[in-house]
């Protein structure tokens, strides 16, 4: 340790202790620091050798010349001051101690010194100053060296601020303390602006996490520097890569004080280390695909390849691959992150057409910049798509389509991503030509093989010669139709299988092959090895080289003997079917699939009155149609329509047909479906039966109904009234009540008679008719405001029905009204539906009911209506809930 320090530092304790203003001489000379003391007046008392040597001279002991100080002349902060204004005589002034105060010294022979300056004042028993000490010592050196320290770093501090590099001092807590010019010019900001900033601001850093990391290391004590690259940002937004070496600055027990960061642009360096791993990575991906190629089977293959190496050297965000069709028009074959809406909008849209040669690829490098026709626009803009560049696959010179790369942003596009895409391009274009080839090349083998499978496994004989009728091959069919085997027939003319008498058709078929034609279906016949000739049915075709030319013929024969003894027997079943429908007596006609009159019989002819066109007439022999009623039938509604139509057999329906003379026919047809031996329709036969003869006979029968009708009807109303008569003559209760019963039921059969006899049908009735007739027949007996209200399934019944119907809804209409309340305003439901294959016909009403097993035995009317309804073969049951109802059910 410095021996000026050991005194300053010992001085205070020495003038804080009681020192004596007349010590020991001994004493004051073996300090080791100059000492002296003044009384209250400034004048010196005492010093030691020390502050003799230091004041250059020795002062007079209690000599009024002398106060205050033995220096020969002494400044403070570079001027002179007098002894009056010296320091000792402030504090014997003031009484105020003064410590560490520095000034110098000018001795006699003109030599300055620093010194540091300690002055205690001395006071005596009543506590008035008697005097004071100061020491004094020698801090030249000190301060020397001070200066040299100061001016080396005025001189640190100016190469700090003007280093060609940029440097920052940063505090524990990570802030900017100091900046030189670099550094600001660096990050583009003014240095007063950077202090106290961050250097973890993401304002000024891309990512400051690693840097972050190591800075807190840093400041713990556990690294004393390291270095880091990083991405910051520039004022103005632009970025830079900078390398960071970061030092630790420590004071003399080691604690972190700061760190100094030397900061320097590498961004050239990194940008060439990126295009170095960018070109890397292309060639990489180039590698990957040129060697994926060789080995790609499918065109799918290849389009994924594609769209890989696309999104990976040129790093795009989506891409797609579109190629020209066989019609010219541009489609989507692959795609990476297009949405399907986006591709149907811009489906063939093309910068090039097919017939484009050399083709340069395009690039948009802002959207919204672009000169676009607006519906292109909107759909690239709905997409999100920012630039998007249209490069053209070529293969020998021929544009095969587009690959496509788009980007989110705007993008700028270098040459070299050009010419990269180029060679993906080439590349794309090779190998799909190559799979394309490949795979035509494969279908052709396997359609020779496959040809070659069929030849040798065809049923048919199948031939070939060259134009000069030489047989050059001859399949296993072959052989087994004509007799020859191949060694005898290969080589050979192919008369030698052509009978005498038809030895002129070679040349015909040898000219239209020459002339490129194809001899489809030509039946002859040929002479097999053993004389035997044999019917066949020829197709001849002409065989070509590469170039189109004719050099040859394939001849299919097929052996049609037992086809022509087949279609004699079919014309001759025919004959005999057309024999047999002649010889019916009926109409009956046929037609096609599309209602053509394909034959008609001569019964046909009479009842239509003319002679129908076969091939031109539809669906009828007749010329005009017309319901039963005199509606007019159109012919592609008519029955025999529906049935081919629907494949459906018509049954039960009546028309009527008009002659040419105006006479009307009425008849029933019987159209009938033609199947095919798969089932499918192919025509259609109808039987028209003339009812023209039970048409009147059964307008005679209505004529005898209607008479039989009228006078049941009156004999029934005569018999009713004689019934009716008798109930109010008599005077017996129990007969008065079974006479109105009697009367009613009387009253119900002849309305069921009036429905019976005015119907056109003879065997059948409508329900409907019935239970309102019926109901409303009740109705007009019962006394007070009665209503019936009734639920009717659209149906008809048979005769039989009619009267036991009529007597079960009378019975249970009059027995709702007797026993179902006292109201004079009642409502009764009757209904006749059908339910679960039968019919059910029902009385309801709101009264509370009855218990069928207790009544049974004892109610006449009701032993009437289980008679009626075993008679129909039904069931008759009784239901309490929710409101009572009487039921019969029959078949």
């Amino acid at each position: 340790m410095r021996n000026d320090i050991v005194v300053e530092s010992a001085l205070p304790h020495v003038l804080r202790s009681e020192f004596p203003l007349q010590p020991k001489p001994d004493l004051i000379e073996n300090l080791p620091l100059a000492i002296y003391a003044c009384d209250v007046r400034g004048r010196i008392l005492w010093f030691n050798k020390q502050a003799a040597a230091l004041w250059g001279r020795v002062p007079a002991i209690g000599s009024d010349d002398d106060r205050f100080c033995g220096s020969h002349k002494f400044y403070l902060n570079g001027r002179q001051i007098s002894p009056a204004r010296a320091p000792m005589a402030g504090v014997l002034r003031t009484g105020e101690a003064i410590h560490g105060l520095e000034g110098k010294l000018e001795r006699p022979d003109g030599s300055v010194i620093s010194v540091m300056v300690h002055i205690e004042p001395v006071e005596g028993e009543n506590g008035v100053i008697d005097g004071a000490i100061s020491c004094f010592h020698d801090i030249t050196r000190r301060i020397q060296a001070e200066d040299t320290v100061k001016r080396q770093e005025q001189r640190l501090v100016a190469t700090f601020d003007h280093a060609g590099i940029g440097l920052a001092e940063v505090n524990a807590d990570g802030k900017l303390r100091r900046v030189n010019e670099c550094l600001a010019d660096l990050l583009g900001y003014p240095a007063s602006e950077l202090l106290d900033r961050s250097i973890f601001d993401p304002f000024l850093a891309e990512s400051a996490d690693i840097d972050e990391h190591e800075f807190r290391r840093q400041v713990r004590g556990e690294i004393d520097h390291y270095t880091i690259e990083k991405r910051i940002v520039r004022r103005d937004g632009t970025k830079l890569w900078i390398a960071v070496t970061s030092e630790s600055v420590k004071d003399v027990e080691g604690r972190f004080l700061y760190a100094v960061r030397v900061q320097h642009d590498v961004t050239a360096r990194k940008e060439a280390e990126i295009a170095l791993l960018r070109h890397v990575e292309e060639q990489s991906a180039l590698y990957e695909f040129t060697d994926g190629l060789q080995r790609a089977a499918t065109l799918d293959d290849v389009y994924q390849l594609a769209l890989s190496v696309i999104g990976r050297a040129l790093r795009c965000d989506r891409s797609a691959v579109l190629l020209f069709s066989e019609t010219g028009e541009l489609n989507f074959v692959a795609s990476r992150r297009l949405s399907p809406a986006y591709q149907s909008a811009v489906a063939g849209h093309s910068p090039w057409s097919l017939q484009s040669t050399n083709p340069e690829p395009i690039t948009i490098e802002d959207i919204e910049r672009a000169d676009l026709p607006r519906p292109l626009r909107d759909a690239i803009r709905s997409e999100g798509i920012g630039a998007l560049a249209f490069i053209p696959i070529i293969s020998q010179g021929r544009l095969l389509g587009k690959f496509m790369t788009y980007y989110d942003l705007p993008h700028a596009f270098s040459q070299s991503q050009i010419r990269l895409a180029q060679t993906v391009a080439r590349q794309l274009g090779f190998a799909v030509e190559r799979v394309r080839n490949e795979t035509a090349r494969k279908l052709a083998e396997r359609a020779a093989n496959q040809l070659v499978a069929i030849v040798e496994s065809s049923h048919d004989a199948i031939v070939s010669k060259d134009l000069n009728g030489i047989i050059t091959s001859w399949n296993d069919s072959a052989e087994r139709l004509f007799g020859y085997p191949p060694e005898e027939a290969i080589g050979k003319p192919i008369t030698m299988i052509i009978p005498p008498d038809r030895l002129d058709e070679e040349p015909l078929i040898l000219g239209r092959i020459r002339r490129g034609e194809r001899v489809d279906h030509f039946e002859t016949v040929r002479q097999r090895k053993d004389g035997a000739l044999v019917e066949i049915s020829l197709t001849i075709s002409p065989i070509r080289d590469d170039h189109g030319r004719v050099i040859g013929a394939s001849k299919i024969a097929r052996d049609i003997t037992d086809r022509k003894a087949a279609e004699a027997k079919l014309r001759s079943n025919e004959q005999q079917m057309k024999d047999l429908l002649a010889a019916i007596p009926a109409a009956i006609y046929t037609t096609d699939a599309n209602g053509k009159i394909t034959y008609y019989n001569e019964a046909a002819v009479e009842l239509a009155g003319r002679i129908p066109i076969i091939g031109s007439d539809e669906w009828c022999v007749s010329s005009k149609l017309y319901w039963p009623d005199g509606t007019p039938l159109p012919h592609d509604q008519c029955p025999m329509a529906i049935a081919v139509k629907e494949g459906r057999i018509v049954r039960g329906v009546e028309a009527v047909a008009e002659r040419p003379d105006g006479t009307r026919i009425p008849f029933i047809p019987h159209p009938t479906p033609l199947r095919d031996e798969t089932g499918a329709v192919i025509g259609g036969i109808n039987m028209l039966v003339d009812i023209s003869e039970r048409k009147e006979a059964e307008t005679q029968i209505r004529l005898l109904f209607n008479e039989l009708n009228h006078r049941v009807k009156n004999n029934m109303q005569m018999l009713q009234s004689l019934v009716s008569l008798a109930s109010r003559k008599t005077d017996n209760t129990e007969a008065r009540e079974i006479l109105r019963d009697a009367s009613k039921r009387i009253a119900a059969m002849a309305a069921a008679q009036q429905v019976l006899y005015s119907t056109t049908d003879a065997a059948h009735f409508s329900a409907r008719e019935l239970l309102e007739s019926i109901c409303e027949t009740a109705r007009q007996t019962f006394p007070g405001q009665v209503t019936i209200r009734y639920s009717i399934d659209d149906t008809v019944l048979a005769n039989d029905t009619a009267m036991p119907l009529a007597l079960i809804l009378n019975e249970l209409l009059t027995n709702a009204l007797k026993y179902g309340g006292n109201a004079r305003e009642r409502t009764l439901e009757a209904g006749l539906l059908r339910a679960d294959g039968k019919i059910c016909l029902f009385v309801e009403d709101d009264g509370p009911g009855f218990d069928w097993e207790s009544v049974r035995h004892r109610s006449s009317g009701l032993k009437l209506v289980q008679g009626l309804a075993r008679q129909l073969r039904g069931q008759f049951s009784v239901t309490t809930e929710p409101r009572t109802r009487c039921s019969i059910y029959f078949s």
